[in-house]
């Protein structure tokens, strides 16, 4: 549980009062040294507390009010530390929420002449969001549509889902719809004749499948931002995240990845009989060898490559972390990139096609090079786990965990290989490539004698 101490500034102001400071404890990893804002006779602090004169009634009495107002700052924090991500409670964060404490006036709500998801589309073209980020987004969009058409047609035939009347019941209401949506297709064929759950080229609208517990809890993740944009701006003062307990945290499992002998085996594999292959097999291996995202490898261009290293700002962390990763080639990626210097790649890096043509290559190559072996994976929409050929379940991805798993495997120092693969210190998602495989377990057994 979160721990607040109190001190006191050693800087007096023309009034004669220090501001009081709180030392804010969440964990071993997260500290921080907090402007309460409330300002006080430094002579009336002492260990901590506020020590009320006997005779001066009146300055008992505003000593009195600063320490309830500093008592009421201290439990909005401890509540918040309570019920919000850990990733969340920043110094900026907590520097916001002091000021509206303190000036609740600066934050009244204004008033937008927007609909909900008018503003919603704002969001969009004002918040700096990668496309497939702002895909996602739109996604969230439609399934809020078709949620309050369902609303209509089963209980309210009037309700309109508003910035101030979407409370924390409505919350959960909204991850059952979810849930539900499957069967909801066949119920109501006119919801999603008007807002397809899928937007494809198609005649008819497809079945949405079932969404797991980890597709959920991104999915009120990004709900739960553009509230948070809404409350910044003024538009509404009211948070349905703020109680919610139902979103909870995404849950993977171990990360599967080739092995370097088994990326040779694809680098070299003689796909001349289909050019077209060849070309995305390139790709993979090169993105085995830098370890970005897709979406980063996508925006890579020849000026991406300086002093015989690929530089990059991941697109996925550019606002919250605008740091440079810089990996440099190996022999394999500068060959690789020479092959296609004369080829027409339309300004990209590499001859690239589209991301679910490329994952749909990659499989391919898999299991034209052979690469077929099983591995256990966790099945997304039920938790359970499965096992399956990797050839069926190869994509995009695979090439980083493959760049992050061998490098891991040789230098067990996740501050080295996440400076090359752009993981932050302490990343959770790191810490699930750290995997300990047969050679290293078979090490440890032989240690036993």
């Amino acid at each position: 549980m979160a721990t607040i101490t109190r001190n006191i500034s050693t800087k007096i102001n023309t009034s004669g009062e220090a501001e009081i400071l709180l030392r804010l404890t969440v964990s071993r990893s997260l500290r921080l040294r907090l402007k309460s804002g409330i300002y006080m006779n430094p002579k009336r602090f002492k260990d901590g507390a506020i020590v009320m004169p006997r005779a001066n009634q009146k300055e008992a009495q505003e000593l009195n009010e600063i320490d309830n107002r500093l008592t009421a700052l201290e439990q909005l924090i401890v509540t918040t530390c309570i019920n919000a991500p850990q990733e969340e409670l920043t110094q900026d964060f907590f520097r916001e929420m002091i000021d509206r404490f303190n000036h609740p006036e600066r934050y009244e709500v204004k008033k937008v002449g927007l609909t909900f998801f008018e503003l919603f589309n704002e969001y969009l073209e004002k918040h700096p969001l990668s496309p497939a980020r702002a895909n996602h987004y739109k996604v969230l969009a439609r399934a809020l549509e078709r949620f309050e058409m369902y609303i209509k047609q089963t209980s309210n035939k009037s309700y309109k889902i508003t910035l101030d009347n979407f409370t924390t019941d409505w919350l959960e209401k909204f991850g059952d719809f979810l849930k539900a949506e499957p069967e909801l297709f066949d119920k109501y064929p006119e919801i999603y004749a008007a807002v397809p759950a899928v937007v494809r080229t198609q005649r008819k609208p497809k079945r949405p499948l079932p969404k797991g517990s980890n597709t959920i809890c991104c999915t009120f993740k990004r709900f739960r931002a553009f509230y948070k944009w809404c409350i910044d701006r003024g538009y509404t003062q009211n948070n349905p995240f703020s109680n919610f307990k139902g979103m909870g945290t995404e849950k993977y499992g171990r990360p599967f990845y080739i092995t370097v002998a088994e990326m040779e085996q694809i680098a070299d594999f003689d796909l001349s009989a289909n050019p077209g292959l060849a070309i995305q097999r390139d790709i993979f291996v090169f993105q085995c060898l830098i370890g970005c995202r897709v979406s980063d490898l996508m925006r890579m261009t020849d000026s991406s490559i300086i002093n015989g290293a690929v530089e990059y700002i991941p697109d996925k962390t550019k606002d919250e972390r605008p740091e440079v990763v810089r990996v440099p080639l190996n022999q394999r990626a500068k060959d690789l990139l020479a092959r296609y210097a004369d080829t027409e790649r339309n300004g990209m890096l590499l001859p690239f096609i589209s991301p679910q043509k490329y994952n749909d290559a990659i499989k391919k190559v898999f299991t034209t090079c052979g690469i077929t072996r099983m591995v256990t994976v966790r099945n997304p929409t039920t938790g359970n786990e499965e096992k399956r050929p990797i050839n069926e379940i190869a994509s995009s991805h695979l090439a980083r965990r493959t760049f992050i798993g061998n490098i891991y495997k040789k230098v067990k120092d996740p501050n080295l290989v996440g400076a090359l693969s752009g993981h932050k210190e302490g990343s959770k998602a790191f810490a699930r490539y750290r995997d300990i495989d047969e050679e290293m377990k078979q090490d440890l057994v032989n240690l036993l004698g």
